[in-house]
């Protein structure tokens, strides 16, 4: 089940939650309603990546569990915050949530996902405290 709501109109974000699963196509399609065509299929794999992780790693695909997202398109910039029910990146994760330019390592799985999404988003914060992973992707670049 995946449950919609819209803030007040003073604010432009929406809310979407659904319980964790791997079957994420008509939420995909709803939170790229905002992208032009021209960046979907990049921010479709960005956000993917972003939801299984949530899904998967955060809430260990319970069906008890959910996985928000509130998102949002202000002026030249389209938000996605990310949160999940589960406890967090572990502290003992050989991960950087910074920006790398190197691929993780072929046998580890560890930091791959976050290698896609520096390399889809303009700009990838995680917020430990909240468990909050905010996306955001720049609608056209006015210095080309």
């Amino acid at each position: 089940m995946i449950a919609i709501s819209q803030r007040p109109v003073s604010s432009k974000w929406s809310t979407i939650s659904f319980a964790s699963t791997l079957y994420l196509c008509p939420v995909l399609d709803l939170l790229l309603a905002g992208v032009p065509n021209r960046l979907q299929a990049e921010v479709r794999l960005g956000l993917q990546e972003a939801l299984v992780n949530a899904a998967k790693h955060g809430n260990n695909l319970d069906p008890s569990k959910k996985v928000l997202v509130r998102f949002s398109v202000m002026g030249n910039t389209c938000w996605w915050v990310i949160s999940d029910q589960g406890s967090g990146i572990p502290a003992d994760c050989c991960c950087s949530t910074e920006r790398s330019e190197q691929l993780p390592h072929q046998e580890s799985e560890c930091g791959r996902g976050l290698f896609i999404l520096h390399q889809v988003f303009d700009q990838v914060e995680w917020n430990p405290d909240e468990r909050e992973l905010k996306l955001g992707k720049l609608l056209s670049h006015s210095s080309y």
